[in-house]
């Protein structure tokens, strides 16, 4: 009996945990636990120094829809290894910096690398190599994050702490780059046709189907009918609310030293964080296989809840803010798992690509409003109170989308645009 091959898209799978854990769970995440030292040390604002992720989303906002025609017009290798030479390199040259200006500056091309390497590359690779058990794919993908997250969150806590935030910057850059480029070379291909492969699954219709022509043609809605939609508008409230949401994990750090712990209990909180996107990714996109995007992202907006409601109502419980915490690590994870999952449900994958990336606009708009604001919030009233009340209202308002957006699809389906 020959022994069966394990499907490249698992390989390719892999390569993209690495890539997008490092890019996202090391370098995008670590982000926070700069910001106070820094401000201490060059005597700014939270709220200006923080505007920084503001000029980042703004040009993420603009680049995304160049990014996709860019993805797909060239070697993803070679796009892939200068969108980490440019993310992590800014993190490189942030040591440099000591005026704000200097985040701004760097900021741009920081954005554009994190396009290619946490918001693009993994929905749209998995999308082409797997056709079953993509919910399975994008969870596995959002743990990478989570785990990563966990180990180097921490490594980072303490760097900042024994060597400062500069020489840290640059340990954390150079570690990025030398991880991610030898990985893009040797594992990622651009489609299954490039390897002489169907994507995962197909394989199975084919050895169903008796020598019969496979039919690869996909079903959803075009481009064009889905934005004129009111779930599409619904999806793009629930990106923008979602990841509103997901970002007070960039302000977490200084909510703890604001309530009195050190800077090295809050990177231990930040890797609790990150288990918490590694277990509610895999659960995540476990439950999307099985119960449905719709259900799932009810059921994760209501452990979203749980979390704001810990941290609303204790003082300063170590304990207690450890599981809140690790609670709103679910909500984190779901940015990456449910926006795909939800994406493709709603719309299919006719146009996904297009559809994915113009919905996606709503994680770059939040990020130049929330993240500011948050640090703004702090720096007039002295607390989070004020936000952690809105993260409430914002949840509820998500859960009212999700049902919008599917009682919009039923409208695609009987209108006969779903086909």
């Amino acid at each position: 009996m020959e022994k069966k091959k394990i499907h490249y898209a698992w390989w390719t799978l892999l390569a993209l945990c690495i890539i997008v854990g490092i890019g996202k769970g090391s370098l995008s995440n670590s982000a926070s636990l700069f910001l106070t030292p820094i401000t201490k040390d060059l005597g700014v604002g939270l709220g200006s120094l923080s505007l920084y992720f503001s000029v980042s989303a703004i040009v993420t906002l603009i680049f995304l829809p160049i990014g996709g025609k860019i993805l797909a017009k060239y070697d993803i290798r070679s796009v892939l290894i200068v969108g980490i030479i440019l993310q992590a390199g800014s993190y490189v040259l942030f040591s440099f910096m000591s005026s704000v200006w200097g985040w701004y500056i760097m900021a741009i091309p920081l954005a554009v690398g994190g396009v290619f390497i946490t918001v693009i590359a993994g929905p749209v690779l998995i999308n082409q190599w797997f056709k079953k058990n993509s919910g399975l794919a994008l969870g596995i993908l959002g743990a990478a994050g989570g785990l990563l997250g966990a180990i180097s969150q921490p490594i980072v806590g303490k760097l900042i702490s024994s060597h400062g935030w500069r020489s840290s910057y640059v340990i954390v850059g150079i570690a990025a780059m030398v991880i991610i480029i030898p990985v893009v070379l040797l594992l990622i291909k651009k489609s299954p046709q490039a390897k002489g492969l169907l994507p995962y699954g197909m394989d199975e219709a084919a050895a169903t189907d008796n020598g019969a022509a496979i039919n690869t043609e996909e079903k959803g809605v075009t481009f064009a009918i889905a934005k004129k939609s009111s779930a599409f508008y619904a999806l793009l409230i629930f990106f923008f609310l979602v990841t509103s949401i997901a970002s007070f994990s960039m302000h977490i750090p200084t909510y703890l030293m604001n309530k009195g712990f050190s800077v090295s209990f809050a990177g231990n909180i930040m890797g609790t964080l990150m288990i918490g996107v590694l277990i509610g990714s895999l659960i995540i996109g476990f439950l999307t296989d099985r119960i449905g995007s719709k259900n799932t992202a009810l059921l994760a907006m209501a452990v979203g809840l749980i979390s704001i409601c810990l941290l609303v109502f204790t003082e300063s419980n170590a304990g207690i803010i450890t599981l809140a915490v690790g609670l709103f690590g679910v909500i984190s994870s779901s940015i990456g798992t449910l926006g795909p999952a939800l994406t493709a449900s709603l719309f299919g994958n006719k146009e996904y690509s297009q559809i994915y990336s113009t919905a996606s606009l709503g994680l770059a708009i939040s990020s130049i409003v929330a993240l500011p604001v948050y640090g703004y919030v702090y720096d007039f009233t002295g607390s989070y109170t004020v936000v952690l009340y809105a993260l409430l209202a914002m949840l509820v308002i998500n859960i009212i989308a999700i049902l919008f957006a599917f009682k919009g699809k039923k409208k695609l389906e009987q209108d006969g645009f779903w086909k």
